[in-house]
């Protein structure tokens, strides 16, 4: 079955989809080997990764490249992160096409500016309804597979109003996108006004120390969330820890104790390495007979 059948299928049950972000091969495993059903491809992640800020620095093709990475590492369904979709509709066109074939199951474009920034940072700008719902549109009809999950993402709540974000989801429903992304509502009653006057699916964006409350999974799916994604969960998880060994070096002078009881070969058993060994010997066996 391919990703995005399997996204189509986990959104049609009752439960909401949670969706830890992940930036590279390594943790979009770690996000299925802990029992997520899906994993979604932080932006802010994949610039932090390549030793930038998320400041709309990166461009399609590396976006494309780390979300193949990722698909590939996992059996479960990856959403990505799309940007604005890269330049005008004709961009947009080309960008669902190759997120698509890259086996990425739904993708969010959203209505800032080029380029764009955090969407929990100040100082963002958006694009006239116009231009953004002519993206949508394009991103509609340029997927190949009905199933592949266009998310239309709204930045307006922090550069006009939460009503012109909600006026713009609806009007992106419309124009064909599957789900609505109305980011950085600033209070809970906003993060309930979201889902009871969208007209359709949507998605909520809970960020360590960003402007949305951080509530639990339990309360977004009553309130009528759909899909709640957790882009800072494991980049801010990885700086922590590494800071804290690289202290611990500095100032103990020698490796520290390893906190994880686990072996080299263990470490590399979450990477498949039985699955490569195994192969191995399948083909040095089948030369012997």
């Amino acid at each position: 079955m391919n990703a995005a059948t399997q996204l189509r299928q986990l959104l049609a049950r009752p439960e909401i989809v949670v969706a830890p972000g992940a930036y590279d091969g390594l943790t979009a495993r770690l996000v299925q080997q802990a029992g997520f059903s899906a994993v979604y491809m932080t932006g802010a992640g994949t610039a932090a990764a390549r030793g930038f800020p998320d400041f709309g620095l990166l461009g399609m093709s590396e976006m494309v490249e780390n979300a193949a990475v990722l698909a590939r590492s996992v059996d479960i369904p990856l959403i990505a992160d799309a940007d604005t979709g890269y330049g005008n509709e004709l961009n947009v066109t080309r960008t669902v096409r190759e997120f698509e074939s890259r086996n990425v199951a739904a993708i969010h474009i959203e209505d800032q500016v080029f380029s764009k920034r955090c969407g929990h940072l100040d100082g963002k700008e958006i694009v006239e309804r116009n231009e953004f719902l002519a993206k949508i549109r394009a991103a509609v009809a340029a997927r190949r597979h009905p199933d592949f999950t266009i998310i239309a993402r709204t930045d307006a709540r922090a550069v006009v109003s939460l009503e012109e974000a909600i006026t713009r989801a609806n009007l992106a429903l419309e124009a064909g996108a599957d789900m609505a992304f109305v980011e950085a509502p600033q209070t809970r009653e906003e993060v309930a006004t979201i889902p009871r006057e969208v007209g359709g699916p949507c998605l909520l964006n809970l960020v360590p120390t960003g402007r949305t409350p951080l509530l639990p999974f339990a309360e977004a799916e009553a309130l009528g969330y759909r899909m709640v994604i957790l882009p800072g969960l494991l980049l801010k998880a990885s700086i922590e820890a590494c800071d804290t060994v690289l202290q611990d070096v500095q100032r103990e002078g020698q490796m520290p104790a390893p906190r994880m009881d686990a072996t080299v070969a263990a470490l590399f058993r979450r990477l498949g390495a039985d699955e490569w060994s195994a192969l191995r010997q399948h083909f040095q066996q089948s030369h012997q007979e």
